[in-house]
């Protein structure tokens, strides 16, 4: 398969699943715009590793994914750097832990903002051109939690079954577009997202770090592994191949057995 006349902006892509997803579409010969946040020297050499190793262009947008007018001036910047968006990846997303009662408010307003209003802010400004082009793909990030739940989690669960329900309301609107809409929905990823949301799990839970580990996090998987970065991306590259073509309005679930129960 070859992505090569294609053009890409994978959002929350300077580390993780993200920027797995990024390096798997460049792989394939699709120009890159990556964007997130991080250390300005660390995020230039991602990208300009990028350009070297699969010989492809590659720009950084620093968009806050909390900006509407930011998150579309993005898509636009994209656009008129690569000559058309023809695969969009909602990916930004953040997470806090916390029992309902003490959730702080302004934590919920960020999660439901980046996890899923930044997914409708970017598809509804890259939607038109997909449209006239007749051809597209949008697939976003969701997350076992957006078929299950989780307790302590109510932003992140609330922001990824709304992903969830945005992806096949969009897929029923593009369907006979060329344009396919679909989330992908892991499990737990060893990711620098997972690590952090430990110590508050800890906390929560009074459990230590192994307890966590072992008796939270991988308890959810019947496969007892962690999903990995590269396993997300290679799903998103079949995606928006050709074989692909008839799939659209689907959640796909890549979490070890998680959901299976």
């Amino acid at each position: 398969m070859s992505l090569a006349s294609r053009a890409a902006l994978v959002t929350g892509s300077t580390s993780g699943i993200g920027l797995a997803i990024a390096r798997a579409l460049a792989k394939e010969g699709a120009n890159i715009v990556i964007n997130g946040m991080g250390d300005p020297d660390a995020i230039e050499k991602e990208r300009a590793s990028i350009e070297k190793e699969f010989g492809v262009k590659a720009f950084y947008n620093g968009a806050d994914m909390s900006k509407p007018a930011e998150i579309a001036a993005m898509v636009a910047d994209a656009q008129a750097k690569l000559g058309s968006l023809d695969i969009l990846v909602n990916n930004a997303g953040i997470q806090f832990v916390s029992p309902i009662e003490e959730f702080p408010v302004e934590k919920w307003d960020a999660i439901i903002a980046i996890n899923l209003s930044a997914a409708f802010h970017a598809i509804r400004a890259a939607v038109p051109a997909m449209k006239a082009k007749k051809w597209g793909r949008i697939i976003s990030t969701a997350s076992a939690h957006s078929l299950v739940a989780s307790p302590f989690k109510s932003a992140y669960v609330a922001a990824k079954h709304g992903i969830a329900g945005l992806t096949k309301t969009v897929a029923l609107e593009l369907a006979t577009f060329g344009v396919t809409v679909n989330c992908i929905s892991p499990g737990y990823v060893w990711t620098p997202l997972v690590e952090k949301q430990i110590p508050d799990t800890m906390k929560a839970r009074n459990m230590t770090r192994e307890q966590v580990i072992n008796d939270v996090i991988l308890a959810a998987q019947p496969s007892k592994q962690f999903v990995t970065s590269e396993q997300v991306a290679a799903l998103a590259v079949y995606l928006c191949s050709e074989a692909a073509a008839q799939i659209t309005g689907a959640n796909l679930s890549i979490d070890g057995g998680w959901t299976a129960g």
